[in-house]
């Protein structure tokens, strides 16, 4: 040990004492400062305005445009610079000679160089380390753990990029040949993850041995073996051919035994890092206070529930649109996609399928109206030159049925106990699956009976297959949107009352009945009811003839009229409505609502009466506003008249209830009822609608009813515990002296003490 420690001490000094060491420190530690200052100058403004931060720690140091990420993005030009005279000089001034006459072991040398060189990285990460510091003083409740492992992965990276170039440093006396050398390497391994990904085993070699993103993991706040034992693999296989090279040059042997030495660490080392990326040897620990590299406890307890072994077979239409996202290139990051959900599963199976049909692609369509699909695939495979299988859909049509998906890219998710699910993309700017949305596939595969939401039909209510404007088709079936209830995890029928709602119906749905019922169809409601069934009954102006014997024993009244509130943007039957501080009892979503300063829209919706001796606990959600709005009796032409108020019809301004939840327990289970003076909030044109300066609620208030329709069990909740690291311990004074310090002043002193250094050296 002691000869390695001397060597480091040696080459320690020749690295100090000369400029282009601390060059590099000065430079680095100016690019940071710039980068670090940059960030913080953003958030110090947003804060003095008075807007709220979000994670300033991950937004300091993580993210897109954070400090880590950056500095990772050009660390790599620091490294040859550092290492091309390492070993080069001793071969260009003679001095390996002396090297390899003393009685030092090569793998002696090899250690002392670059123990050098970790401790020289370790400089480095002092250097970053002063801005850390920095952070930890001054962002409130700051999230240090996220912080130290981005230390750790850029070390780590550091250490391996100072292996690289120690190991080119080594094959030849030019400096000049071993930085381009070092830096074809860097090029290489950032290049080598596309090499062979339509092949099985050598893209998990190939993409494994890549080094790009490596340390991204690590500036999340989220420690992998996977990529621990990369770096650490990596280095040594680096250090194991310096070692071998500088034997082969102390000790002349064959071509063939050196290229054997060569060979069995290369192959030593890809084996341990393949198995060291199978998901069932790997392990993770997530630094984060908030745990945000990881699922929510929703989706960790429906994996649980998954004992059976599963698959997912992703179908692709290359006519499709979306023909690009698993494409076989991208295979290892298509499976990086589920990888969170391995972590807790990970006998989870991934299988890929590749065929063509006709579909509505109107890109394509359009640009060859006049080929089938023999002829669109065979020019596309040309075009794009693909090498790999593509089936007609009839090689698949006995597998999985995917007319009823419209031929559009989908995962078909197969449990082995024979449960089934479907996983979509989705016609949005994300595209991608969420975890609400695999999670919610998931859950379909875990639990035996979904809950079914029933659709009144048969007396002109809104139906969910219906596509015009007033219809529910977006909000039930449309399995390109992400919050239509089949993509939440619920299964949906359409119900008339000429038999009894079926027993597994969990919500009944009774949207704008427009014709009256008879006096058998309404017992059959009443029963349903009565039995504890759970429903959402919504109304519109007009009907109330119709909504009343059904809402009245329940305790509702839908008022004549309609609500109005006049104004200069919209027409006067238009309300924006916030929801009421009790809605924030029912379900979390009421809050965000409230917090997110959203709004419900209701265009023409009947004001409610709510009495409370039918033993329900009644519970208003949303109501009109208080002043400027009224029940409108005598004009209904909205755009032609204009609504004034008239206290002589009996009009005046005061809040009704538009929203209303009732509560009771029956047959020892609570019943949840929703009334709604308005059934156009769930339909396809207010859900599309995109209103000037409206932040509409729609989707949230949704998502809130049904969460506690289904006490609590879908939509998934995914809920994370908020970010406490929302402020600066800053003002705007004390952050202009501290950027000075950091940007000017901590560069500047680390340049005089370089040149102290080197003046004292040369005086010497």
């Amino acid at each position: 040990m002691k000869p390695i420690l001397k060597i480091t001490k040696t080459e320690l000094r020749q690295l100090f004492f000369s400029p282009i060491a601390w060059l590099i420190i000065v430079i680095f530690a100016f690019q940071t400062g710039l980068v670090f200052t940059s960030l913080y100058d953003g958030m110090v403004r947003r804060q003095l305005i008075g807007w709220k931060l979000w994670s300033a720690t991950f937004s300091t140091f993580g993210g897109m445009q954070g400090t880590f990420t950056i500095v990772q993005q050009y660390l790599f030009l620091y490294i040859p610079l550092l290492t091309m005279g390492l070993m080069s000089r001793e071969f260009s001034s003679g001095s390996i000679k002396l090297l390899y006459s003393s009685p030092l072991r090569s793998r002696q040398i090899v250690f002392g160089k670059y123990l050098a060189l970790v401790i020289y990285a370790l400089v480095l990460m002092a250097v970053l380390a002063v801005f850390s510091i920095f952070a930890i003083c001054t962002i409130h409740k700051v999230d240090v753990p996220l912080i130290l492992t981005g230390l750790l992965g850029l070390f780590l990276l550091t250490c391996a990029y100072a292996a690289i170039g120690l190991f080119m440093s080594s094959l030849t006396s030019y400096t000049v040949v071993s930085a381009m050398g070092t830096l074809a390497i860097f090029a290489v391994l950032n290049y080598v993850k596309t090499v062979g990904q339509d092949i099985e085993f050598v893209r998990d070699l190939t993409y494994w041995l890549a080094i790009s993103g490596r340390c991204d993991t690590f500036i999340s706040g989220m420690i992998t073996s996977e990529d621990l034992l990369y770096f650490l693999i990596v280095i040594c296989l680096f250090i194991s051919f310096t070692i071998i090279k500088m034997q082969a040059a102390r000790q002349k042997r064959s071509w063939v035994i050196n290229s054997g030495k060569y060979a069995a660490v290369l192959v030593t080392g890809l084996m341990l890092g393949y198995f060291s990326a199978q998901p069932k040897l790997m392990g993770y620990y997530d630094a984060t206070r908030t745990k945000t590299n990881t699922l929510t406890k929703s989706s960790q307890e429906v994996l649980s529930h998954l004992k059976d072994g599963m698959t997912i077979h992703t179908y692709t239409n290359m006519l499709d649109e979306n023909f690009w996202i698993a494409l076989p290139e991208s295979y290892k990051i298509d499976v990086d996609r589920f990888k969170q959900y391995q972590r807790f599963k990970p006998g989870i199976k991934m299988k890929y399928h590749y065929y063509y049909h006709l579909t509505d692609n109107k890109l394509l369509n359009k640009q060859y109206p006049t080929l089938n699909g023999d002829q669109m695939i065979d020019t596309l495979t040309k075009m794009y030159d693909w090498k790999f299988d593509i089936y007609p859909y009839k090689h698949y049509s006995k597998d999985v049925e995917l007319e009823a998906e419209k031929f559009h890219f989908v995962r078909h998710l197969k449990s082995d106990n024979g449960k089934e699910a479907f996983l979509r993309v989705y016609d949005d700017l994300q595209k991608l699956p969420s975890e609400t949305e695999i999670t919610a596939a998931f859950k379909r595969l875990v639990i035996d009976t979904l809950p079914t939401v029933g659709f009144l039909t048969g007396h002109g209510e809104r139906r969910s297959d219906g596509e015009e404007d007033r219809g529910y088709n977006m909000f039930a079936q449309e399995k390109s949107f992400r919050y239509a209830l089949i993509n939440q995890g619920f299964d949906f029928q359409d119900v008339t009352l000429d038999q009894e709602i079926p027993e597994h119906i969990r919500i009944l749905l009774v949207a704008e009945i427009r014709k009256p019922l008879t006096e058998e169809e309404l017992a059959r409601l009443n029963r349903y009811i009565a039995k504890g069934g759970n429903c959402i009954i919504a109304g519109e102006p007009g009907r109330e003839a119709f909504m009343n014997p059904l809402s009245e024993p329940l305790g509702v009244s839908f008022l004549p009229g309609t609500l109005v509130k006049p104004g200069k943007k919209f027409q006067p039957d238009l309300l924006l409505l916030s929801p009421t501080p009790q809605s924030t009892k029912l379900a979390f979503h009421f809050r965000n609502i409230r917090q997110n300063e959203q709004l419900l829209p209701l265009s023409t919706a009947s004001a409610l009466q709510v009495s409370t001796n039918k033993g329900f606990e009644a519970t208003t959600l949303f109501t009109s506003d208080s002043t400027g709005g009224w029940l409108e009796q005598q004009t209904t032409n909205f755009i032609d008249d204009s609504a004034r108020l008239d206290p002589q019809a009996g009009e005046q301004e005061k809040p009704w209830p538009t929203v209303v939840a009732l509560e009771r327990t029956v047959n020892n289970k609570q019943q949840h009822i929703i009334v709604m003076g308005d059934a156009d909030c769930f339909s396809n044109g207010e859900l599309m609608m995109n209103r000037k300066d409206v932040p509409a609620a729609n989707f949230n208030f949704i998502s809130g009813i049904f969460y506690w329709l289904t006490n609590e069990e879908l939509p998934v909740d995914m809920r994370r515990p908020n970010q406490p690291d929302r402020s600066l311990n800053l003002g705007k004074t004390s952050w202009a002296i501290s950027k000075a310090g950091l940007k000017w002043l901590f560069p500047v002193l680390l340049t005089c003490c370089g040149m102290f250094i080197w003046i004292r050296r040369k005086s010497r």
